[in-house]
């Protein structure tokens, strides 16, 4: 049976429906019923061509929530009709010595779900069994799907630098991946400071799990935290005055990336030296990493906020995108 989804053809092109045959299952694969899917900035980068890696016709989607359709004949991790849901990876070597430590999202050929191949925004998307990710009973399909690339992108770092629940912590940017930042780090017990340029988004800020706000343009705000955080995690794909931020790590603290900006990050090196800070950055997550992630979220009822569009406005929602009117996530139903 073929899958129905919706492809562009050109780069910044309209979607339209579009079939396509999978071929046969694979012995190690899933196939995945989505019942919805998370529309991520990726996406939109990926319409463009932005990364130089799009094939068109060019199916989106890699933050699907849905059920195990079919499995294949080695695959015994899953059941048909189990919730699970999948990411911006889809499948892994296996072998080399990143996946063999644990670190699947490092591997040395790690395969992308819309990168060389048609992602979720389809009725059906497959995977290797390792990304299908079980979720847990009491989380929601419907705002489950950005967990799985917005959401791993910010836990992943509270794990791999070894962020502590008495740390204090910032966050640059409260948007797609900034807003649950603040709910995780919340739940990790940290103290959390929200640094946003909007006033809009302070209140809520506050009410996601920011203990304070800082205005990220107001020199006097900044000085007033000067050396008093432990880990400031930057969430922006935007040029800011990184020497700022680096002045308000404590004695070694860490400012750590997920949000690229577009232009390379210079400092001069005296800003990290004589305080012993750190530069760091990291890409998504492992998927024993993920699962752990969607228990902490199961455990602490922590959900991205989410617009819900139906698959077919998929036009209309990646408009709303591109105008930065997502609040914050948005999420296409089957």
């Amino acid at each position: 049976m073929p899958f129905h989804a919706y492809a562009a053809s050109s780069p910044g092109g309209a979607f339209q429906p579009f079939d396509f045959d999978p071929g046969p299952l694979g012995p190690n694969e899933v196939e995945i019923d989505v019942a919805y899917c998370g529309l991520c900035h990726s996406d939109l980068s990926m319409l463009r061509n932005e990364f130089g890696v799009t094939a068109y016709p060019f199916v989106p989607g890699h933050e699907a929530a849905g059920t195990v359709a079919a499995v294949g004949g080695a695959v015994s991790t899953h059941q048909v009709g189990q919730k699970v849901g999948l990411g911006w990876f889809s499948r892994s070597c296996m072998h080399c010595k990143p996946c063999m430590s644990g670190d699947h999202n490092l591997c040395t050929t790690v395969q992308s779900t819309i990168i060389g191949r048609h992602g979720a925004f389809a009725n059906k998307v497959r995977c290797s069994a390792e990304w299908a990710r079980p979720l847990p009973d009491s989380l929601d399909m419907a705002t489950a799907g950005p967990l799985f690339c917005g959401g791993i992108t910010v836990f992943n770092p509270i794990v791999q630098m070894g962020v502590l629940p008495t740390s204090r912590v910032g966050v640059i940017g409260i948007g797609g991946l900034g807003h649950m930042a603040l709910q995780f780090l919340n739940k990790w017990g940290c103290e959390v400071i929200a640094f946003t340029s909007s006033a809009s988004k302070q209140e809520e800020a506050l009410r996601l799990g920011a203990h304070r706000t800082v205005n990220s343009r107001s020199e006097q705000e900044l000085a007033g935290i000067a050396e008093s955080l432990d880990f400031i995690l930057s969430t922006v794909a935007a040029d800011v005055d990184w020497g700022s931020y680096l002045g308000a790590l404590a004695p070694r603290g860490r400012l750590h990336f997920v949000g690229v900006p577009p232009s390379p990050v210079t400092f001069p090196v005296t800003s990290i030296l004589f305080k012993q800070r750190a530069i760091s950055s990291t890409p998504l997550g492992s998927p024993q990493t993920t699962s752990t992630m969607l228990e902490f979220c199961a455990r602490h009822g922590i959900a991205p906020v989410v617009e819900e569009f139906a698959m077919s406005d998929v036009n209309e929602a990646f408009a709303h995108l591109e105008a930065g009117k997502a609040r914050y996530r948005i999420v296409l139903k089957n």
